[in-house]
């Protein structure tokens, strides 16, 4: 039976997660290698990461902050991060394509939640696609409509978790 373990990411990941990121992201929404390096200096305790058997398998990550909207300056500045804001910011939730639909982002996203419940933030903030809204909904996120990002050029809606 393979090992499944879910951690906070350290400066040993940063590769293993711009990989991911790459893989998961077109190259206009995809964070680099430096710039998730970056993050990782500033918020590693926001970083969770899913292995199996030692391998990264799904990721997330993002800022904390007392901003009731995620906003694409987040994105470019980790010095934006607030480790006492009352909302976490999600910018990355990834699995590897192959092992999507088994339930990995499922198990994530139970701790990241849980994590955020025992560090006392207000909730989750993130956006998606629309194609991925009915995806946040099972774990209790609201549509907010449309977002005013325009992050990669994408279409975007805000997601919003209460906890």
């Amino acid at each position: 039976m393979p090992e499944i373990r879910i951690r906070n990411a350290s400066m040993a990941d940063v590769d293993a997660v711009a990989e991911l990121e790459s893989t998961c992201f077109p190259p206009s929404e995809a964070a680099s290698r430096s710039r998730i390096a970056h993050r990782l200096e500033v918020f590693p305790e926001c970083f969770w990461l899913l292995t199996e058997d030692g391998c990264l398998v799904s990721a997330v990550d993002g800022c904390c902050s007392d901003e009731e909207m995620l906003q694409d300056g987040m994105y470019e500045e980790a010095s934006l991060h607030r480790p006492d804001g009352r909302w976490q910011m999600l910018f990355g939730v990834m699995t590897r394509p192959e092992k999507q639909g088994q339930g990995f982002m499922h198990r994530l996203m139970e701790r990241v939640l849980e994590d955020c419940r025992k560090r006392g933030k207000a909730g989750i903030v993130l956006t998606c696609k629309p194609e991925k809204i009915s995806f946040y909904r099972q774990f209790g996120f609201v549509d907010e409509g449309r977002s005013a990002s325009c992050h990669g050029q994408a279409l975007w809606h805000q997601m919003r978790l209460w906890l």
